[in-house]
């Protein structure tokens, strides 16, 4: 049931999607009118509700991707068909102990961090006090803090754990960060790196080499959805293309002065 204070995502008549947070006495205004979230208490998700100018809307439960999709930008993001790549080829699951560097907005920390709880957890590295603050109280608020733990400092100089399944870098210069990924991660654990350029997939990919990695993989997804009507069913004029090339390898044993 819809309580006092959960998020609902709005899906109104013409396709607009927002998320709001519902509160006795707030009406939510928009183009096609405004419904009053009051309304919404006590109601189940899926309900079908109707604004003042009679557009029909639906008061729906809200994914993990539709909240961070919708949280303050301060950098650049990580897109939803970049999000479960990274979960799926790092081998994110329930209890995974993840590096990230950096948090950056922290949609991707998030997203990691609803994967690995109850009982794993997300180090999350970056150099900007700032943008850790914002990723903290974002984190609070989804309920999601627990299940990580926020650090000052840069994975190029130093990554103090070690034994760790997943190392995710999201990061200027991720080739500069390969040797300390190597000692930090467990026997077999898997690194990825998401990069704009592919200058940066060069350099990451030649530094991978040269320091214990294997089962080398750089992909780009590009996403293309579909304007499905009978009879007249074909690609949108817009699509989601190059986003970040996403960079998989795993660790390999060398010898006892690696670690």
């Amino acid at each position: 049931m819809i309580q006092e204070g959960s998020r609902v995502l709005l899906l109104t008549e013409r396709k607009k999607r927002y998320l709001v947070k519902v509160k006795p006495g707030v009406k939510f205004h928009t183009s096609e009118g405004y419904v009053d979230l009051s309304e919404l208490i006590g109601k189940r998700y899926g309900t079908r509700l109707t604004s003042n100018t009679g557009s029909v809307w639906f008061a729906l439960k809200p994914t993990i991707v539709d909240i961070v999709m919708k949280m303050p930008r301060p950098t650049q993001i990580v897109y939803p068909k970049d999000l479960g790549t990274i979960i799926i080829l790092g081998n994110i699951k329930p209890g995974s102990r993840v590096l990230e560097a950096g948090t950056g907005s922290g949609v991707l920390t998030a997203v990691i961090a609803s994967y690995v709880m109850p009982n794993g957890i997300v180090y999350s590295y970056d150099i900007s006090e700032e943008y850790l603050e914002n990723a903290r109280k974002q984190l609070e608020e989804l309920g999601l803090l627990p299940y990580v733990k926020l650090k000052r400092g840069d994975v190029i100089a130093t990554i103090e754990e070690r034994d760790l399944d997943t190392v995710v870098l999201d990061i200027p210069t991720p080739w500069l960060a390969v040797p300390n990924a190597y000692k930090a991660l467990s026997d077999g654990g898997v690194f990825v790196s998401l990069s704009p350029t592919i200058e940066q997939v060069v350099e990451t990919v030649d530094a991978l080499n040269s320091n214990g990695f294997v089962d080398i993989t750089t992909i780009e997804l590009l996403m293309r959805t579909l304007r499905v009507k009978k009879g007249m069913t074909r690609p949108d004029h817009i699509m989601r293309a190059h986003t970040a090339y996403i960079t998989i390898a795993k660790k390999v044993c060398r010898d006892s002065s690696d670690y």
